[in-house]
């Protein structure tokens, strides 16, 4: 089974959720669709979704909920 990361495109803050009363866009174990939004990036009071560019199944989150993340910086990573 190949594995694939979802990668951060910008430098901030991750989020797993659109809002804090708001449920994940994904969860592990979730089929993730190419386009598919499984989190936000906030940068300077701006949020940037993080899409998938590969189909597959979220095997596990990279990084925690609000976790400072770094431009490159692997984010979840997807089994094909």
């Amino acid at each position: 089974m190949a594995t694939k990361q979802i990668l951060s495109h910008l430098p901030g803050v991750f989020y797993r959720q659109p809002s804090p009363d708001q449920p994940p866009y994904k969860s592990d174990g979730d089929p993730v669709a190419v386009g598919d939004t499984i989190g936000l990036i906030e940068v300077m009071k701006t949020f940037h979704e993080v899409q998938a560019d590969s189909a597959g199944k979220l095997v596990k989150f990279l990084v925690e909920n609000e976790d400072p993340v770094m431009a490159g910086q692997p984010l979840a990573e997807l089994s094909e």
